[in-house]
């Protein structure tokens, strides 16, 4: 019983080393049919490829050598940009690369036709690379000259980017035989069904591309959307985000911001703002205008150009109330809050400082001047008689 199970082991091991045998002999290009394994001449054809792939791999890395050299040596001359250089060098250590792997592919009995297929597909990665490396620039150049918003730049180069990448691997896999065109069809109705799937993620997708487009708001602005109100600091393809004066972050569906009515506060170079102050009847306007347009001048944030106006907006039971209208710089909307508060404070100061008064509701009982107070106390009292007869009742 242990002979045969030794016997068994030693099978085992003898056809691993026949097969490592076999596989060695094809690699160096052997032919399992031939009644004999010709190590020796196989060796010699195998020594013979491989100094052909050295030559070659060293002709070629000579003619890169040399044009890079070139390229930086006379670089001032030909008036090259560090980019346009890295550019260049990009492309030679490309061609460099796919020439090498040709090199080999040639040597070790591949078919012509795969090869060509390689070169071909090679030559069209190239184009889609150089296409993919310029797009940046040219698309930062024509948005510069329509004066279009980094938002946009970002979407366009992100779309171009996709496309370029799509088309080159289409082409790419086009010079290997295979059939483009039902593999977009495939796409085509796999990106239906995950369109019906995602009809929310699309709807906010196509509300941001609007969005970037339309450019009623941007990266930086102040804006109001429903109850929220904050600085913009991201728009993306499917939410915008606005930062608040309480330092939150509020994401917002672009679906959302598209349906709603959107306030740009910051859209202008100037905001004009208001307050309301009140001072009493018998008080002189127009020297409460005066304590009003001094505080006025003197808060920082408030401009002189346009200029802030303090004007009677109506005349209360309690008062005269002023509607004061200030104007001030898109930096200052953040701080709005504490702006109004330090201007009703200073007012407030002013018409102290100046003894104008402040009303607030309040009620006072006028008394002719020639009653006595007997009298006035004994028409407040109740009358006996009338009391007697309601007892009596």
């Amino acid at each position: 019983m242990a002979r045969e199970t030794g016997s068994q082991i030693s099978a085992f091991f003898q056809d691993i080393m026949h097969d490592l045998y076999s596989s060695l002999y094809l690699a160096i290009g052997g032919d399992l049919e031939e009644e004999s394994r010709d190590w020796a001449s196989r060796g010699v054809e195998l020594a013979s490829t491989t100094i052909k792939i050295i030559i070659l791999l060293m002709i070629v890395g000579s003619f890169y050598w040399l044009l890079t050299y070139i390229t930086k040596r006379y670089k001032d001359r030909l008036k090259l940009s560090d980019r346009r250089l890295g550019i260049i060098r990009s492309v030679l250590r490309y061609i460099w690369v796919v020439s090498c792997v040709l090199a080999v592919m040639s040597q070790i009995n591949i078919e012509p036709a795969t090869v060509s297929a390689t070169a071909k597909a090679s030559i069209w990665a190239g184009i889609y690379y150089v296409l993919w490396t310029s797009s940046e620039q040219v698309i930062s150049r024509v948005l510069k000259h329509y004066g279009l918003n980094a938002s946009i730049e970002q979407l366009l180069k992100n779309v171009f980017s996709v496309l370029i990448v799509v088309l080159g691997l289409a082409s790419v896999m086009a010079q290997f035989g295979f059939d483009i065109v039902s593999l977009v069809a495939g796409l085509g109705i796999l990106g239906l069904a995950v369109g019906f799937a995602a009809q929310s993620t699309i709807a906010n997708f196509i509300s941001g591309i609007t969005i970037l487009l339309e450019q009623s708001f941007k990266v930086g602005d102040w804006i109001s959307i429903g109850d929220n109100e904050g600085r913009v600091i991201l728009i993306s393809l499917r939410t915008t985000r606005i930062l608040t004066r309480d330092n939150i972050t509020v994401i917002i569906p672009n679906a959302t911001v598209a349906s709603s009515e959107v306030t740009n506060l910051t859209s202008k170079n100037f905001i004009r703002f208001d307050i309301r102050a009140r001072i009493a009847l018998e008080a002189d306007v127009e020297q409460a205008r005066q304590v009003i347009m001094q505080v006025l001048d003197e808060t920082e944030n408030v401009l002189k150009r346009p200029e802030p106006s303090a004007t009677v907006d109506h005349i209360s039971d309690f008062g005269t109330v002023f509607i004061i209208r200030y104007w001030v710089k898109p930096a200052a909307v953040a701080r709005m809050p504490v702006l109004k508060e330090t201007l009703q404070e200073k007012i407030k100061a002013g018409f102290e400082k100046e003894g104008i008064n402040i009303p607030y509701p309040h009620m006072r009982l006028l008394m002719p001047s020639d009653t006595k107070a007997a009298d006035i106390e004994r028409s407040l009292q109740p009358n006996p008689v009338h009391s007697q007869i309601e007892a009596d009742n």
